[in-house]
């Protein structure tokens, strides 16, 4: 069953969400095989990353109508990107994909990177996440290039392929 956006409140993250944020990752990261974020990241070390800058540009948090959070989606530096582009990453609650949670999240996301002038998003996207591929092509990302064989914080080696999308 596909949510009503409607039913979701999409709102920039705030620090008081880093626990919730922290949780809904780190159950992604346990159970392996969709991002290439093999360790367990604390409320302090996933603000650095998705939250705080120099490294975060802004990032978005989607809740489902009693308040769960249901996902978020955040853009980053990517340091091998080209001046006024962003990278972004997208995680939605374990279950709950494929229920309208990352459409919301990519409209507001799109609109404030539009917003703060960058002028495309990547997205980098491990080769055995069929979900997240299929994901990203239905908001309009091409593929744009391959790192074969990419290794993982844990050693495991896995292509990553990155997707564009000019604003």
């Amino acid at each position: 069953m596909v949510l009503d956006p409607q039913d979701l409140t999409i709102r920039p993250a705030a620090p008081a969400d880093l626990g919730d944020m922290a949780a809904l990752l780190n159950a992604i990261v346990r159970a392996g095989g969709t991002t290439a974020i093999t360790d367990e990241l604390t409320p302090e070390a996933l603000g650095r990353w998705f939250l705080h800058p120099p490294e975060a540009l802004f990032c978005h948090v989607a809740l489902a109508a009693e308040g769960t959070l249901a996902g978020f989606q955040s853009v980053g530096r990517g340091h091998d990107l080209p001046e006024g582009w962003g990278d972004m990453a997208t995680f939605a609650r374990r279950g709950s994909t494929r229920r309208g949670i990352g459409g919301a999240l990519f409209a507001a996301t799109r609109a404030r990177a539009v917003a703060e002038g960058l002028i495309g998003l990547n997205a980098t996207i491990r080769a055995d996440n069929v979900g997240g591929l299929a994901y990203y092509s239905r908001m309009g990302f091409a593929d744009f290039d391959i790192t074969p064989a990419a290794p993982l914080g844990d050693g495991t080696r896995v292509d990553r392929i990155h997707k564009r999308l000019t604003l």
